[in-house]
């Protein structure tokens, strides 16, 4: 066998084995997609809206002196938020990130939801919104990950 005949062998397989890997990942992106779907509706549509649009007048607080549950999809601010942001809050709940006394109705899920499913749940959210949202919150996520290194 001639040396080209092996190297353009060699290009092949690393080119099948880079197509799986993309495949792959795409994937486990859509189960990832597809269980926060499921973990959306069973733990955050009862506030949230079935179709992440929040409650009414969410940006008006309630009597209680707390604020209504936010939208999710591209008319809210979640967008807003880079990943670290949106998982402690999902987390710990809102008035554990926020602090300064803030009080919220929104409970923390770190003992209802593992780490991977509140990703799973972000990752489903994400999936809905129109492209320029989705690469806005990508870059503040990316600016977040740099700050930490």
């Amino acid at each position: 066998m001639s040396r080209q005949a092996v190297i353009l062998g060699f290009a092949a397989l690393l080119g099948v084995a880079a197509l799986a890997l993309i495949w792959s990942f795409g994937a486990s992106e859509a189960a990832a997609v597809a269980r926060g779907r499921q973990l959306y509706s069973a733990n955050c549509a009862s506030c949230h809206g079935a179709s992440l649009e929040g409650q009414p007048d969410w940006k008006r607080q309630l009597p209680s002196g707390r604020m209504p549950a936010p939208p999710h999809d591209a008319s809210g601010h979640t967008w807003h938020h880079p990943d670290g942001v949106l998982f402690r809050i999902t987390k710990k709940g809102p008035a554990a990130v926020v602090g300064n006394g803030y009080a919220s109705d929104m409970p923390g899920f770190e003992d209802i939801l593992s780490d991977e499913e509140i990703r799973a749940v972000l990752a489903f959210i994400k999936s809905t919104w129109p492209e320029r949202e989705r690469a806005y919150q990508s870059e503040m996520s990316r600016r977040e990950q740099e700050k930490t290194q």
